[in-house]
């Protein structure tokens, strides 16, 4: 279901928005908001939720490893997009899961005219790290 409404939309926001997400707003467009659901460094595991105001996406990006790695998308509210280079791109509604190997390029976010969250699963792995690429221009966003 699409909110275009921020109060509806933090009604079924499971996890909560968080804070801005300043420290990673260079590689989106639009304004995104990050709630860490464990803290980074307690486990193996880092998990946050990620909220995409309408029109925010990330850039084009890449999960580096040289083996494990990678990230889980578990969509829990609103409407987005993710899109592998040289693939379509996928709507993204609750329930959606996304399973990005480590290495690949791609990109997600909300939809022009949705809040949208995914909560975000950052896979164990050696030498990890994010490469971050080009933006989703304007022009392609806007025909999805």
């Amino acid at each position: 279901m699409k909110y275009e409404n921020k109060e509806e939309f933090e009604k079924v926001n499971t996890f909560g928005i968080g804070l801005p997400n300043d420290a990673f707003a260079q590689y989106f467009i639009g304004n995104s908001y990050l709630n860490p659901l464990n803290e980074f460094g307690e486990s193996a595991v880092f998990v946050a939720n990620v909220t995409f105001e309408p029109g925010c996406r990330n850039n084009w990006h890449i999960h580096k490893a040289s083996s494990g790695g990678g990230q889980i998308l578990i969509c829990t509210a609103g409407e987005g997009w993710y899109q592998e280079e040289g693939k379509g791109p996928v709507s993204l509604v609750p329930g959606t899961v996304i399973t990005i190997q480590p290495n690949v390029k791609h990109w997600h976010g909300a939809k022009a005219d949705s809040w949208f969250a995914h909560v975000a699963v950052e896979v164990p792995g050696e030498d990890t790290g994010s490469e971050w690429l080009e933006e989703v221009d304007d022009e392609y966003y806007s025909k999805l």
